[in-house]
């Protein structure tokens, strides 16, 4: 008997056809000799709905009022889903995130998990009951709820596995696995048998939507086994684990891209110890979290600019905490250029391998892609470029590094 957490995305409970669907599958799990918990989504478009109707009220609304406004549709599709698995004959419990035990900080729309109790959900399961849990959310100190961020149902999912010690941790989505890129742009992107934790979660980080990186991250730590499967046929997924041997033999994993980017320039602004701490503390004070800096080299006026990238989502609020914060630094102004995106190269063996970078910049210079900004670690290699170029970048990388070939 193994003990399995199942994750089931927005478009796999779109609708009650769709969760009597997830209800079959979760059934025919049960029915081999399997506990089951199931931790589900809200159905496909709720949650922008919940974001229409917020903005049509106000255009800054607050985010503890989003969170327990968003945390709804969650708990719709677990209401609903625990029905159509009762209605199989089966026993079965909804769950929200507070009545599991689900405790974060207070970052209200991108909290982070603290612990989880999780009494409930074992007392179900002695009683062999199915739960199902609504993602996305927990509660903090002051009992408010908090919600995760987009993509956090997978967080989720993983977390209660690790809290839980489960055996398997399955995502499911609308497509087959994690491929070496996204298949709507290139159509002999390649799904791959297995990707190491590291490598999915750059791919995660970078743009690639099948899985939330902070998922990834749980799952590394806890040592969790995670597969991501279709839940629209019974096809192998892709299993995310730990690093071997034979992993080493491929330079390049996949190609990410990401149009969910902002960039930010600051100008002129005065080259003193200091100045930078002044400008990333104000920006990490309101919880917005910066992906890629670029500071040139200092002017004869000793002053430099910085550009640097965010969220599309935090872009606004961004933009004007660093006008704020370069008006009293006495900078020449803030820009900032939404009409941008991230395209990366990731795998675990460009580690040992020479020539990578060089060889992705040829690529993209040859086909007129202009690089604007370069970011790198060990494993992976990014670049911010026009984002009416990213198609066109994402397929002559995965072409030049051969990634369908496998």
């Amino acid at each position: 008997m193994a003990l399995i957490v199942q994750k089931y995305g927005g478009t796999s409970v779109a609708n009650t056809e769709r969760m009597k669907a997830v209800a079959e599958r979760v059934v025919a799990t049960a029915k081999e000799g399997n506990k089951v918990i199931v931790v589900v989504s809200a159905m496909a478009g709720e949650t922008d709905k919940f974001v229409a109707l917020a903005h049509q009220i106000t255009d800054s609304p607050d985010e503890r009022e989003m969170d327990l406004l968003l945390s709804s549709g969650e708990r719709i599709t677990s209401a609903l889903t625990a029905m159509a698995i009762q209605k199989l004959g089966y026993s079965s419990m909804s769950f929200t995130g507070r009545q599991v035990g689900i405790m974060t900080d207070s970052s209200h729309t991108k909290a982070l998990i603290e612990n989880i109790e999780a009494s409930r959900l074992k007392t179900a399961l002695d009683e062999n009951k199915i739960p199902v849990v609504a993602g996305f959310q927990g509660i903090n100190e002051f009992s408010d709820v908090t919600t995760l961020g987009r993509g956090g149902s997978d967080t989720t999912a993983v977390a209660i596995a690790a809290a839980l010690k489960a055996d398997i941790c399955e995502i499911y989505t609308d497509v087959e696995g994690v491929y070496t890129a996204d298949p709507r742009i290139v159509p002999d992107a390649r799904k791959m048998e297995s990707i190491s934790y590291d490598e999915m979660l750059e791919m995660a980080s970078l743009g690639s939507k099948v899985l939330h990186g902070r998922s990834v991250e749980f799952a590394k730590k806890y040592n969790v086994h995670l597969v991501v499967r279709s839940s629209f046929n019974n096809a192998p997924g892709t299993l995310v684990t730990k690093e071997d041997r034979c992993m080493e033999k491929t330079v390049i994993t996949g190609v990410a891209h990401d149009k969910n980017q902002v960039r930010l320039t600051i100008m002129s602004v005065p080259d003193r110890p200091g100045i930078a701490a002044t400008i990333f503390n104000a920006i990490a004070g309101a919880n917005i979290n910066v992906d890629m800096i670029v500071q040139n080299i200092s002017s004869h006026d000793q002053s430099t600019d910085i550009s640097f990238t965010v969220s599309k989502a935090d872009g606004k609020k961004a933009f004007d905490i660093t006008r704020k914060v370069s008006e009293e630094l006495g900078t020449k102004g803030v820009n900032m250029n939404a009409e941008v995106a991230k395209v990366s190269i990731v795998g675990v063996g460009m580690q040992s391998h020479f020539g990578v970078a060089a060889k992705m910049f040829e690529t993209l210079a040859k086909k007129g892609i202009n690089i604007m900004m370069i970011s790198t670690s060990e494993i992976k290699i990014s670049c911010i470029v026009d984002v009416k170029q990213t198609e066109e970048a994402v397929k002559v990388l995965h072409d030049v590094f051969e990634l369908a070939k496998g």
